[in-house]
C-alpha cells in the first residue's frame, strides 16, 4: 500500500484499517483499536461468537475473567489426583481474507490455578500485524518502508466470591504501532499507547428449581465489562477504547458419559458516544453509550462426543444501523490426551463481505 502523501498518512492508515473492519466500530461511536474486539480462540468464533457465559477454558481471559475462578484443578483417571489447573491456548488467523492484505492476528494465553491466591491467574498476549506499508513522496519518489501493528498485554485473575459465584479481572496495556515517528511531517507520530481493564462476573447454580423447572447445574449466567479505559492517543489525536458490555446465558441441554450439548446466547453492546464535537470521556460513556442505536446479537451450539469429536455452529447479527453483519458459523474440534485443536469458518450472508472465508485455527494445551 502506497501513502501518497506524507502529511494525513496516520488518518489514511487508520481508516485504512478501521473502516474495513467492521462499519459497525465506526457507526456505533467509532473507538480506536478494534482488534481488541476479535474473539480469539476457533472454539467460540465457530460457534457464532458466544462465550460469556461458558468460559469454561484459559480463553475465559476474553469473553469473561471470572470464568478463571472455575478453572480450580485437574484429575487424573488413573489415580484421582488432584493437581493445580495450568493451560496454554494459542490461536492463529489470516484476518479479511477478500482484501487479500498483510494483516493476520495471533494470539496466546497461559494460566495457572495458585493456592496461595485462592484462584486463577492468567496472562494473555495479542498482537495485529497490519502489514507494509511504502512512504512515497507527491513527486512518487519512495521515502521507505515501515511495518504496522498494534498488540496488548493482559493478565488476569479470577476467584470464586460464593459457592457458584465466581469474578475475574483484566488487566490490559495496549500499543499501536501505526507508523513512526519520522513517516510524517509536522511530528504526527503514528503510535499510540493506553491502558485498560476487564471485569466479570459469571454464576453457574448448582441448585435452581423454578418449581416447574429445574435448572440445578444446567445454566449459566454471565456479565463482563470490557477495554474499560483512557482514551488511546496519538501525539496529536485520541479515540476511546472499544468499551463494551457483554452478556451471556448459556444452557447445559444434555451431559451424560458419551454427549454433552450445550446452547449458548450472547449480546454485546458498544458503548462509546462521539459526535462532532468529540468522545464523551468515562464514566459518561457508560450511560450515553446506550444512545447508539443496536448492538450484537450470537446464538450457538456445541455438541461433544466422549469429549473427543467436537461440532458447533452459530449465528451473528447486528442490525443494520449498527453496521449490519450477519453471517453464520460452523466450526468442530478435536481431543487427544491433554491437546484440543479447533477450527472454524465464517459463511456471510453478504456477497464479498470483508469476512467471508475468514478461517481460524487454535490449540489448547492442558500443562498437566
Amino acid at each position: 500500500m502506497k501513502l501518497n502523501r506524507k502529511r494525513g498518512s496516520l488518518i489514511i492508515l487508520i481508516l485504512s484499517f478501521t473502516l474495513i473492519y467492521s462499519s459497525a466500530y465506526g457507526q456505533a461511536g467509532g473507538s480506536a483499536v478494534p482488534f481488541l474486539l476479535i474473539s480469539p480462540d476457533a472454539r467460540s468464533s465457530g460457534m457464532g461468537e458466544v462465550g460469556t457465559a461458558i468460559a469454561d477454558d484459559i480463553n475465559a481471559i476474553y469473553w469473561n475473567p471470572a470464568g478463571l475462578a472455575y478453572l480450580d484443578y485437574f484429575s487424573y483417571d488413573e489415580t484421582e489426583e488432584e493437581i493445580p489447573y495450568r493451560q496454554v491456548a494459542l490461536s492463529f488467523s489470516r484476518w479479511l481474507p477478500q482484501f487479500n492484505a498483510d494483516l493476520f492476528y495471533s494470539y496466546g494465553t497461559i494460566g495457572q490455578h495458585f493456592d496461595a491466591l485462592d484462584g486463577t491467574v492468567a496472562l494473555n498476549f495479542i498482537f495485529m500485524n497490519l502489514g507494509e506499508f511504502t512512504r512515497t513522496y507527491e513527486n512518487g519518489q519512495e521515502a521507505g518502508k515501515f511495518l504496522s501493528n498494534e498488540f496488548s498485554i493482559g493478565l488476569s485473575y479470577g476467584t470464586m466470591v460464593a459457592k457458584d459465584l465466581g469474578i475475574g479481572f483484566q488487566l490490559k496495556y495496549i500499543q499501536s504501532n501505526l507508523a513512526p515517528a519520522n513517516a510524517f511531517t509536522g511530528g504526527d507520530a503514528g503510535v499510540g499507547i493506553s491502558g485498560g481493564f476487564d471485569i466479570g462476573v459469571l454464576w453457574k447454580p448448582s441448585e435452581l428449581n423454578l418449581g416447574f423447572l429445574d435448572l440445578s447445574g444446567k445454566v449459566n449466567l454471565g456479565l463482563n465489562l470490557q477495554n474499560i479505559g483512557p482514551k488511546m492517543t496519538y501525539r496529536n489525536e485520541s479515540d476511546p477504547l472499544p468499551t463494551t458490555l457483554r452478556l451471556g446465558i448459556c444452557l447445559n441441554l444434555i451431559k451424560d458419559q458419551f454427549n454433552d450439548l450445550k446452547l449458548a446466547f450472547d449480546f454485546a453492546k458498544l458503548l462509546v458516544k462521539r459526535d462532532k464535537l468529540g468522545a464523551d470521556p468515562l464514566p459518561k460513556s457508560l450511560i450515553t453509550g446506550w444512545q447508539n442505536p443496536g448492538g450484537e446479537y450470537a446464538v450457538g451450539a456445541e455438541y461433544w462426543y466422549e469429549h473427543i469429536v467436537a461440532l458447533r455452529g452459530g449465528f451473528f447479527a447486528e442490525p443494520s444501523v449498527a453496521g449490519n453483519r450477519k453471517y453464520w458459523t460452523l466450526g468442530a474440534g478435536v481431543r487427544y490426551s491433554i491437546f484440543e485443536l479447533d477450527f472454524s469458518y465464517i459463511l456471510t450472508i453478504e456477497e464479498n463481505h470483508p469476512l467471508a472465508n475468514t478461517m481460524r485455527f487454535s490449540m489448547l494445551v492442558d500443562w498437566k
